[in-house]
C-alpha cells in the first residue's frame, strides 16, 4: 500500500507546537520553577522537551520595543531577551527534527536581508525554518528605526504581502539544481534587483506562519501563509474560524491542506477534574496579581487608576480613547465598548476589578485530567475546529514536561498523534507540499 493511501486512511492527526513567550503576560513568576527568559539553557530545555514530544515546531515570539506603562518599562516585559533568529540558529545545533519558527516583523525590515537570514536558518537546520510574519502599526515602535513613523492597518498588510512575495521571488531565484539567476522586483513598497546569495533551501521555502484574527489577517493567511496562529480557543469559535479561513483558500488556487490552523492554547492538568480546576484558578490568580489587575484596567481606560482598590468595583469614569498612558501594545479599537462589557459582567456576577480581569482574560483553554485533555484536543481536530495547537505554558522552561509525559502518550494511543517523526523537514511534519519552483 502506498504512503498516500495509508495517509488517506489514517484519522486526522493532531499537530502540536511549543510557544516560548516574548512580550510576556502569562508566566507565573512567583512559582519556584519559573526560570530565565534570557539564558540559552531555557530555550534549549523547552525545545528539547518539544522534540521529545515529537512536536512540529518551537515557536519563538518577539517584540521590537519594550512596552511602556506610565513612562516606565511594562512590569511583565522581559528585558535583555536575545534576538529570535540568533536563538533559533543556536537551537538548530542542539535539536535534530524540531521545526524552528521565529517571529520577525515585516514593517521594519527589508526583504533581501530577511530572506537571506531565513534561508541561512533553513540550510543550517536542514530544512526546519519557519517565519512568523507580523506587522506593526504604531509610531512608538517605529521610533526605534530610521524610517520611523507607522503604517495604517490596511497599508501594513499590503506591505507585508509584497514583502513576503518578494522574499519568495528571492528564494526562487536559484534553480533547484543549484544555479543562481538574476532577480528584479518592482512594486509599490519595494524595488530590488541583483543576485540572491543563498541557494534554494532544503524545504524550497521556509514555512510561513501568520498571526491574525482580523478580516485582513485571515485574507493574508488564506492567500500566502502555511500556518495561521489564532486565539480562537473554544470549540464553536474554532469551527467558525476554521470554516471561514479554509473557505477563502480556493480563490487563491489552494486546497484546505495547504494551510494549517493552529490556535494558541494553554492547559492545566490534574489527577482529577476538581484538582485541575483548582490549579487553574490558582494559576490565574498568580498571573493577575492586584497590581497587574489595575495595570490591565488602565490599558482599557487609558487613565491612571492606581487609587482604585483591586478588590473593589470597577471605575465609573469613561475611558480616554486618546491616551498615551500605555505604549507598545495594540490599541483597543473601542475602549468604551470594552469598559461597558466589563462593567456589565462585574455587576451581573458581583465581581471586583481583579476578579473581572481574571474572568475576561482567562487563558486556560484545556483543563482536566490528561485523558480529558487528550480527548478534547482530538475532538477539536477531528471536528474541524483546528488542525493542531500551539501550546503556551505558564512556566518556562519546564511548563511542557507534564504535557509531553502524560498527554502525548494518550494522543498516541488514540491514533491521533505520531509515534515518530516520519520526515526530516518542517514541511514534512506539517504535511505541507514543497512549493513549486517559479524561477
Amino acid at each position: 500500500m502506498t504512503q498516500r493511501h495509508e495517509t488517506a486512511r489514517r484519522p486526522k492527526q493532531v499537530h502540536l507546537a511549543a510557544h516560548f513567550p516574548g512580550v510576556n503576560n502569562t508566566t507565573v513568576w512567583s512559582d519556584p520553577a519559573s526560570g530565565s527568559h534570557i539564558d540559552f539553557s531555557s530555550f534549549a530545555s523547552l525545545a528539547r522537551t518539544a522534540e521529545r514530544g515529537l512536536f512540529d515546531f518551537f515557536f519563538l515570539a518577539e517584540g521590537l520595543r519594550l512596552r511602556e506603562h506610565k513612562g516606565r518599562i511594562h512590569d511583565l516585559d522581559v528585558v535583555g531577551r536575545p534576538e529570535s533568529l540568533t536563538v533559533l540558529t543556536a537551537l538548530a545545533a542542539v535539536t535534530e527534527r524540531l521545526g524552528l519558527a521565529g517571529t520577525v516583523n515585516a514593517t521594519f525590515n527589508e526583504p533581501f536581508e530577511l530572506a537571506r537570514r531565513f534561508a541561512a536558518l533553513d540550510h543550517l537546520s536542514a530544512g526546519r525554518a519557519a517565519w512568523n510574519v507580523v506587522t506593526t502599526s504604531d509610531a512608538f515602535t517605529g521610533e526605534n528605526f530610521r524610517r520611523g513613523g507607522y503604517l495604517d492597518r490596511a497599508d501594513r498588510y499590503t506591505r507585508a504581502a509584497e514583502f513576503l512575495a518578494t522574499a519568495r521571488e528571492l528564494w526562487d531565484s536559484w534553480t533547484p539544481d543549484g544555479r543562481p539567476q538574476p532577480f528584479a522586483h518592482r512594486g509599490r513598497h519595494f524595488s530590488v534587483e541583483g543576485e540572491f546569495t543563498a541557494p534554494r533551501s532544503p524545504q524550497g521555502h521556509p514555512v510561513v506562519i501568520q498571526a491574525g484574527d482580523s478580516p485582513e489577517g485571515r485574507e493574508f493567511a488564506a492567500s500566502a501563509a502555511d500556518v495561521i496562529f489564532t486565539r480562537h480557543g473554544t470549540l464553536e469559535a474554532g469551527r467558525e474560524f476554521y470554516a471561514d479561513v479554509k473557505g477563502r483558500l480556493a480563490k487563491y488556487g489552494r486546497s484546505a491542506d495547504d494551510l494549517k490552523i493552529m490556535p494558541g492554547v494553554t492547559f492545566v492538568l490534574g489527577d482529577t477534574a476538581a484538582e485541575a480546576q483548582e490549579k487553574a484558578t490558582e494559576i490565574r490568580r498568580e498571573q493577575v496579581s492586584p497590581q497587574n489587575a489595575i495595570l490591565a484596567l488602565e490599558q482599557v481606560w487609558g487613565v491612571d487608576l492606581s487609587v482604585y482598590d483591586p478588590d473593589g468595583p470597577l471605575p465609573d469614569i469613561d475611558p480616554d480613547p486618546d491616551s498615551d498612558l500605555v505604549q507598545g501594545r495594540v490599541k483597543i479599537t473601542d475602549p468604551f465598548a470594552v469598559a461597558a462589557k466589563w462593567r456589565a459582567l462585574s455587576e451581573a456576577k458581583g465581581l471586583s476589578i481583579r476578579q473581572t480581569v481574571i474572568e475576561t482574560t482567562a487563558r486556560q483553554s484545556f483543563i482536566g485530567t490528561p485523558d480529558r485533555v487528550a480527548a478534547d484536543l482530538t475532538e477539536f481536530v477531528r471536528t474541524d475546529a483546528a488542525d493542531g495547537f500551539i501550546l503556551v505554558p505558564h512556566l518556562t522552561p519546564g511548563g511542557l514536561d507534564d504535557f509531553v509525559d502524560r498527554v502525548v502518550p494518550l494522543l498516541q494511543e488514540r491514533g491521533a498523534y505520531r509515534t515518530a517523526y516520519e520526515g526530516t523537514t518542517l514541511r514534512s511534519h506539517l504535511g505541507l507540499r514543497e512549493p513549486v519552483w517559479k524561477g
